[in-house]
């Protein structure tokens, strides 16, 4: 998944006032106890992160 997909998914999803303080802010289980940005500075692969970010907070399917 490109970097941008990403971004679009995950403001698509918070909105664009919230994304960004929930991708420095929110510490996930599900990315190895990371934010979203520790994440992919740490190297994963935004598609596994974006997997993250949904289960962690129950995106619903079609939203995926």
């Amino acid at each position: 998944m490109w970097l941008t997909v990403f971004w679009d998914r995950m403001t698509d999803y918070f909105g664009a006032a919230y994304v960004d303080s929930f991708a420095r802010d929110h510490v996930m289980a599900e990315l190895g106890g990371r934010t979203v940005h520790e994440a992919l500075d740490a190297g994963w692969d935004a598609k596994d992160v974006w997997k993250g970010v949904c289960e962690a907070m129950a995106v619903p399917v079609d939203q995926r």
